[in-house]
């Protein structure tokens, strides 16, 4: 029997539906996983993956590449990032932004057996013995034990270790990220010591059945395995940067994730590769149209230009030194982009180069949009604000008293449209003046203009308005409905709450939208993974 299709998420996809006048095409494709961390082969010959953005675990076929939910998106793991089965079946996995260890039990009943790791983040099973790492500074190295036993100190004052390994020595091999560097330490515990350095944002290791040592370079997409008697060096993989874990099936293929865009590749041992889940979105968040056509999207982790064929490109990512954060409005400026992230800051980025903080302290910055002189204009939705930054830097408040402004565009007579989240409404704002626009919406996200009507997209229903132009905001006209944008009814995922200093939370969902010119309108299909354009035809 076929089974039934499944988005993601585990839901039924949503079928995108055009009124008369418009027509729908895809930009980017959904994606399988909502990003990809940590990796591993179960007993069943499924690859199970672990997803810290999108709140899940899944299993995935590597034959198909179709995935079920082991840990759905609002079940009781929460940013799950790595994960390691022990010989009863049992499946451990850390939850990055909890600070604490579940474990899913054969049955599937969900215990904690660790609380009060902060940022814990890799995990390892060797025979039956369970250790973990927590990457922040000062960071340790525990034994856990899987009825909740107190944990025991391995190590500790490390440099944010990452996702650790046993290596056929009996010691413990992990990456301390910021530094390039992997370093080991004996499981009875004693003093860590380095093993090798000049690694591009080292991320994982784990040995192959051979017994050589390999580690993930996120910093540059490769994955390097190193002769730990001669010290040599190869490159034994090589994909895009952004790579965040990976696994070794028993037949010795090697498996790769990306936590930028949900990717999988498998490496064969005579050197082919395949993509076994394609990437393509974490989100996305927020949108704008790029300068000579294509869109730039905040993608959380990072800042995608795609072109107007669908094709991505990202130029640089979270753990990369001057990136301004978890991203989450964009608004574009020549070659930079104008963005603002879970952290309450508004900043203006070029590749290539440290972010400038604009403004600090929002409380829940959301959209943004650029005026023609070159303001810019924020959603502080956590205050109800607008918040503008003029040209010169001097900072002003629009409008206050908002419920939840969440998206936002410049209006064709110097004022502007903004959503408003909680109260279901758009209004429209000018010097001090707010006028409801549309009204009656559920969740109402991304705003956009289109021959001078405000466009919007609820991410309660999936469905893109223009306003109809009556005095109380009721007169709405639907332009399409059935979008992959939120999840409606079916599930209310997880709010993450973040990671302190590298992410702080919440990491709140935003489902933009961004007018392309003849009429188009690009949407955030962040159910999915997508976008997809709703263009006249």
């Amino acid at each position: 029997m076929k089974r039934m299709q499944r988005d993601r998420l585990g839901l039924v996809p949503v079928l995108p539906c055009p009124e008369s006048g418009f027509t729908i095409r895809t930009l980017v494709s959904p994606t399988v996983l909502a990003g990809a961390n940590g990796l591993r082969w179960g007993a069943d010959g499924a690859l199970y993956v672990a997803q810290a953005f999108g709140s899940q675990v899944s299993a995935v076929d590597v034959a198909d590449g179709t995935a079920r939910i082991v840990s759905a998106a609002d079940g009781p793991i929460v940013a799950p990032d790595d994960l390691a089965f022990d010989s009863h079946g049992n499946l451990f996995v850390t939850e990055v932004m909890a600070a604490r260890v579940s474990a899913i039990r054969p049955g599937g009943t969900v215990d904690v057996i660790a609380a009060d790791v902060p940022v814990a983040n890799g995990v390892t099973v060797h025979g039956d013995r369970i250790f973990m790492s927590e990457f922040r500074p000062g960071g340790r190295i525990l034994e856990l034990f899987a009825d909740g036993s107190t944990p025991r100190l391995v190590a500790d004052d490390l440099m944010m270790p990452n996702a650790l390994c046993l290596g056929p020595d009996g010691w413990l091999y992990f990456p301390l990220v910021p530094l390039g560097e992997v370093w080991r330490v004996g499981t009875a515990g004693g003093p860590a010591e380095r093993v090798a350095g000049g690694f591009d944002v080292p991320t994982a290791v784990k040995f192959n059945a051979a017994g050589h040592l390999h580690v993930n370079e996120s910093g540059n997409g490769a994955v390097t395995r190193v002769d730990l008697s001669s010290g040599t060096r190869e490159t034994a993989a090589q994909v895009a940067f952004g790579t965040d874990n990976l696994a070794f099936a028993p037949d010795g293929r090697m498996f790769v994730s990306h936590y930028t865009n949900g990717e999988v590749t498998e490496f064969s041992r005579d050197g082919s590769s395949r993509i076994v889940a394609k990437g393509g979105m974490t989100g996305p968040f927020g949108l704008s149209a790029a300068p000579g056509g294509g869109l730039v999207a905040a993608d959380g982790m990072s800042l995608a230009w795609i072109d107007a064929g669908g094709r991505i490109e990202r130029p640089a990512t979270l753990l990369q030194h001057g990136f301004p954060g978890y991203v989450r409005g964009v608004a574009t400026d020549g070659a930079a982009a104008i963005v603002t992230n879970s952290a309450g800051q508004c900043a203006r980025y070029l590749p290539g180069e440290e972010a400038m903080v604009l403004l600090d302290g929002l409380d829940e910055a959301m959209g943004l949009a650029r005026e023609a002189d070159g303001a810019v204009l924020i959603c502080e939705a956590g205050a109800g604000k607008i918040v503008r930054i003029a040209p010169d830097g001097a900072v002003s408040i629009v409008v206050s008293g908002l419920a939840r402004p969440t998206g936002i565009a410049c209006a064709p007579d110097g004022g502007c449209f903004v959503s408003e989240a909680e109260s279901g409404r758009v209004v429209h704002v000018r010097n001090g003046d707010v006028s409801v626009v549309m009204s009656g919406l559920v969740e109402p996200h991304g705003v956009a203009v289109l021959d001078s009507h405000a466009v919007v997209l609820d991410r309660g229903t999936g469905t893109l308005y223009r306003d109809g132009g009556g005095r109380d905001g009721s007169s709405l006209r639907v332009i399409a409905s059935g979008l992959p944008s939120g999840t409606g009814r079916a599930m209310t995922p997880n709010t993450l709450p973040g990671i302190k200093d590298l992410m702080p939370g919440p990491l709140l969902p935003f489902a933009d939208i961004a007018a392309l010119g003849d009429g188009a309108i690009a949407v955030s299909g962040d159910r999915a993974g997508s976008i997809v354009v709703v263009e006249p035809g």
